[in-house]
């Protein structure tokens, strides 16, 4: 199912989306005392119980309503965490070949950076503003002590149920479903802090810079989450072209790591961390105000978001 949240007439329902891409299955309206159905998060926490209720109602509709007459929010609005990673090694050697030029120097040869031990050993990540998401068709709010702003093609996993020392073989069964993730970054904000070695904070961290969408896709959808094509057209033209594929770090390294000593949960967000040639940084050039992102990943959707500078 490609699950979906919505405001309509003022309200926040939750739903799917119906084969023909047009018409929302509408949970909350066809069952109106059903719990689960309340939010997002509340259809997760039901378990398997609500998830096939979910599916009946997709297979056989009680109340539907057209796409186009509603406003897409993120699919989990406020997710209980939201961690992001490093999983692409294009991705960091080719972003750290161009730090250079936020001094008015050459870019270095890609080739030629040396990694961090640590980086291929275990995930790295950092903890995400939960409270900063959008979703598609929502502006992205340029911040104003950012000169260099920046998108980032990534994907994402919810988790369906939480778990402590979770096993890699037994990972990919605590994951509820996918999503595009385009993580927004104020790119000279994000360079100056951490320098400081700790971070990234400002450059990350504002209003509407977590963008997720367009649906959570679950995942009998998505067999194999590591064979998807990534694209990311800015204005209509392609700037960033890959494949989930490339992940050192997959999400079941992820979930064995993060959970080691520590207790996840359920309608947890992780990210897969940046694509390679996923982003400005990596191509040398950054997006301008008005420009409208569109990220496109297989089987997940088309995420669209126009940067707009705050009045």
């Amino acid at each position: 199912m490609k699950l979906v949240t919505f405001e309509a007439e003022g309200a926040r329902h939750i739903g799917c989306l119906l084969a023909d891409g047009e018409v929302i299955s509408d949970f909350t309206a066809a069952d109106p005392s059903a719990v689960h159905f309340h939010d997002m998060l509340a259809l997760i926490d039901g378990g398997a119980g609500a998830l096939d209720q979910a599916r009946a109602l997709d297979r056989a509709p009680k109340k539907t309503i057209k796409l186009s007459d509603v406003c897409l929010l993120a699919p989990v609005p406020e997710p209980r965490q939201m961690r992001d990673f490093l999983c692409f090694e294009q991705h960091l050697r080719q972003a750290r070949a161009n730090r250079p030029l936020f001094s008015g120097g050459a870019p270095l040869d890609p080739a030629s950076i040396e990694l961090p031990q640590v980086w291929y050993e275990q995930p790295i990540y950092y903890k995400c503003n939960r409270f900063s998401v959008i979703g598609t068709g929502q502006d992205v709010l340029w911040p104003r002590y950012c000169k260099q702003l920046d998108y980032e093609l990534e994907f994402g996993a919810v988790l369906a149920r939480g778990g402590k020392n979770i096993q890699r073989e037994d990972a990919r069964s605590h994951i509820f479903g996918y999503c595009i993730f385009n993580d927004m970054s104020a790119r000279d904000a994000q360079m100056k802090e951490m320098a400081g070695q700790l971070g990234p904070a400002k450059g990350k961290d504002f209003d509407t810079g977590n963008v997720l969408g367009p649906w959570l896709v679950t995942t009998d959808e998505i067999p194999d989450p590591y064979d998807l094509t990534m694209i990311a057209r800015v204005n209509g033209k392609e700037w960033s072209r890959g494949n989930s594929g490339s992940m050192k770090h997959k999400f079941e390294d992820i979930l064995a790591h993060v959970s080691d000593e520590e207790t996840l949960h359920a309608g947890e967000f992780f990210g897969s961390g940046t694509v390679g040639n996923g982003c400005g940084l990596e191509l040398g050039r950054f997006l301008q105000p008005g420009d409208v992102v569109e990220l496109e990943i297989d089987g997940l959707g088309i995420l669209t978001n126009k940067v707009v500078v705050q009045a």
